[in-house]
Formats: structure tokens, sequence, C-alpha cells
């Protein structure tokens, strides 16, 4: 179960970093453009392509603050502590599927198996955090039952 606990933190970490690549390659292309943007004779339509420029680099800013947030919850993922209760970190198995406790990345497929990457304030993460093996929540009128944490 630990090279699957591995496997997904690879995947967490891999992901955060490719997106990171992403928003600085587009900060980097939009600082260029801007650069060799020359004042235009037609000054209305300038404005408005700056305007625009500048509502698109505030978009990335805020994508990028998201993903440096996400980025700052890795180092506790690595920490592979076993516990006896779900907590940031844990891979839960339940009846109805399996989650990792880390940041929210949707669904995994590895080796076959689905698993569900999810943030501990997630509604559902949240219901997960503090149970142990046989305990039981309720999410969306469904009973989940951990089977096993690791």
């Amino acid at each position: 179960m630990q090279n699957i606990k591995t496997e997904l933190y690879n995947y967490c970490v891999s992901t955060i970093e490719g997106k990171l690549n992403t928003i600085n390659s587009v900060f980097d292309s939009a600082q260029a453009s801007a650069n060799n943007e020359t004042k235009s004779t037609a000054g209305d339509k300038h404005d408005t392509a700056r305007a625009m420029a500048h509502l698109e680099s505030e978009k990335n800013a805020k994508q990028l603050i998201e993903i440096k947030k996400l980025k700052r919850v890795l180092p506790y993922l690595k920490e592979f502590k076993l516990s006896d209760k779900a907590e940031l970190g844990s891979l839960v198995e339940t009846n109805i599927g399996n989650y990792y406790l880390s940041i929210s990345l949707g669904k995994f497929q590895l080796n076959s198996v689905e698993y569900y990457l999810i943030s501990t304030v997630t509604p559902i993460g949240k219901l997960l955090v503090g149970n142990r093996i046989g305990d039981e929540v309720i999410f969306n009128g469904k009973v989940i039952k951990i089977k096993g944490l690791h």
C-alpha cells in the first residue's frame, strides 16, 4: 500500500509542477506581449487591449496563488506516517471508493483502481477526517463505511 501512496503523492507533485510551469509560461508570454505592445494610433483599441491583458493577468495571478497554496500542502503528504484515524496524507478505503486525503485533483486511475484525490476541506474530506476503520459517515444520503486506512 505504501507504493500506491508514493505513486499518488508523485502524481500530486507532477500535476502541481505542471500547472506551475504552465502558469509561469503564460505570465512570461503576457509580459513579452505587453513589452512589445506599441502605442497605436487607434487609442481606444490599444486601451481596450491593455485592459483585457490586465484582466487576464489578474486571473492568472489568482490561479498562481491557488497553485502555490496547493504546493505548500505537498510536504505534509510526503511523511507517509501511519495513523489509526483518517487525516491529511491518509489513503482511505471505503465501500464506495478510495480517497487520498491530499489536494483536490479529482479522479486518478492507478493499476486499474480508481482513487479520488481530495482535500480535507472538501465536504467528503471533512466527513472522513478523524474517523477510524469500521466508522461510518453519511454523504449525500449514502452510508460510507471506512474499510481501510493507510
